[in-house]
C-alpha cells in the first residue's frame, strides 16, 4: 500500500479521460483497507477499480480515492468468496476451473468483483442477483463494516437498490454460492447461433465459455485493462428501458439483424427481464443515431451503437455532453427516458 498525491486517474479507466486524484491510497488487497481508511486524512471518499464503467471529471477527484485492482479467490465448498479488486473475469474462471456452475455465462465482462455487485450485472441470461450470497461492505461515512445478505440488497436489474441509494457503502468482498450442475439454458438467440457454428457444446462449462466469448468479440465487446490497444468504451452505456407494449414494437422494428418481433422479445425478456425492457441500442437507431457517427473525437462505436467512444483525446467533459445530447434527443423524439448505465465521478455540470 502507498499513498500518492496529485494521483493521474486517466490510465484507470477505459475511456482514458479525467483528472487527478487529491490523494490516492493504492491497495493490494482488501485487507489492507482498514489501515488504508485510517490514513486517508480529507473527504470525499471515492472507491475506484478498473474504470470499466466510470468517467471521470476532468477537474478530478477531490478528497482521497482508494485504488484496488487485486485480491483472492477462496473457496467454502460451492461457494467462492472474492475481493471486491478481483477482476471479474478471474473469478468466473476460478468457477469453471471447479466445475462450478451460475457464472460462465457472464464470462469476460469487464470490470471487478465489487462493481459487479454495485450494478448487479448481468448477461445471455445469468445475473449477479442468481448466485450472490452475501457481501462485505464498508460505510465510507463512518468506517465501519458489516456482513450484508443478498437478500437484504434489493437487487433489481443492473442496479443493487441499497448500494446505488447510499453510495457511502463500499463493497470489500461478495461471495457466490454455485452449483454443481447446469443452473440455466443459454437462451439468448445470437449466443446459440454462434454455439452452433462453431460446434460449442453448451452442456459443458468450457462450451459456454467459448461460445460467450465468441458472441462478445462479434459484438466488440471484449475489454481488457491490460491491453493498452483497447477501445476506449466503458461497454453500453445506457440501460435497456422499459417501455410500454406499442412503443416496444415500434422501437424493435428497427433491428438491422433481420429477426423476428417474437424473438426480440424473447432476447429482451431474457436480457433485461422482460419483453417491454426493449434495447437501448434499438432504442438510439429508432431516434436517428447511428454506429460510427461523430462529434469531434467522440463517437459511436463501429460495431455497436450503445457504445460511447473516446476515439482520440476527448475529455470526459465532451463525452458527457454527447451522453446528454443522446438522452435529450431520444426523450424529444420518442418520449423515452434513457438511463446511464456508468458511473459519473466527480462534477459535471
Amino acid at each position: 500500500m502507498h499513498i500518492e498525491s496529485s494521483y493521474p486517474l486517466s490510465p484507470f479507466t477505459s475511456f482514458k479521460s479525467g483528472g487527478k486524484a487529491d490523494t490516492a491510497i493504492i491497495l493490494e488487497d482488501t485487507s489492507q483497507f482498514d489501515e488504508a481508511f485510517s490514513l486517508a486524512t480529507a473527504g470525499p471518499f471515492w472507491l475506484l477499480g478498473y474504470g470499466s464503467n466510470s468517467l471521470i471529471a476532468d477537474e478530478g477527484l477531490s478528497g482521497t480515492t482508494f485504488l484496488i485492482r487485486s485480491g483472492k479467490i477462496t473457496r467454502e465448498e460451492n461457494t467462492l468468496i472474492a475481493d471486491a479488486g478481483v477482476w471479474w473475469d478471474e473469478l468466473v474462471t476460478t468457477a469453471i476451473a471447479s466445475d462450478l456452475w451460475g457464472l460462465e455465462l457472464m464470462s469476460a465482462i469487464p470490470g471487478g468483483v465489487g462493481a459487479a455487485v454495485v450494478g448487479n450485472i448481468a448477461a445471455y441470461g445469468q445475473a449477479v442477483a442468481d448466485t450472490l450470497a452475501w457481501i462485505e461492505v464498508c460505510d465510507l461515512s463512518t468506517g465501519t463494516c458489516q456482513k450484508i445478505n443478498a437478500t437484504e440488497l434489493d437487487l433489481q436489474y443492473r442496479r443493487s437498490g441499497v448500494l446505488q441509494s447510499n453510495r457511502s457503502l463500499t463493497v470489500l468482498r461478495a461471495a457466490f454460492t454455485l452449483s454443481d450442475k447446469p443452473t440455466k439454458e443459454l437462451e439468448y438467440e445470437s449466443a446459440a447461433v454462434m454455439a452452433r457454428e462453431h460446434n460449442f457444446d453448451l452442456g459443458t462449462l468450457s462450451g459456454r465459455r467459448e461460445t460467450i466469448l465468441k458472441a462478445r468479440a462479434a459484438a466488440g465487446s471484449l475489454w481488457d485493462y491490460r491491453d493498452e490497444t483497447a477501445d476506449r468504451t466503458a461497454g453500453s452505456f445506457f440501460r435497456n428501458p422499459l417501455v410500454d407494449a406499442e412503443t416496444a414494437e415500434r422501437i424493435m422494428s428497427y433491428d438491422e439483424s433481420g429477426k423476428s418481433l417474437e424473438l426480440l422479445k424473447k432476447m429482451n425478456q431474457v436480457h433485461g427481464g422482460t419483453a417491454s425492457r426493449v434495447s437501448a441500442a434499438h432504442v438510439m437507431l429508432a431516434a436517428g443515431f447511428q454506429r460510427g457517427q461523430s462529434w469531434g473525437e467522440v463517437r459511436l462505436h463501429h460495431q455497436h451503437v450503445l457504445k460511447i467512444e473516446n476515439a482520440g483525446h476527448a475529455t470526459s467533459k465532451e463525452i458527457y455532453d454527447v451522453a446528454q445530447h443522446i438522452i435529450t434527443t431520444v426523450k424529444t423524439k420518442l418520449n423515452v427516458s434513457l438511463e446511464p448505465e456508468i458511473r459519473f465521478l466527480g462534477h459535471f455540470s
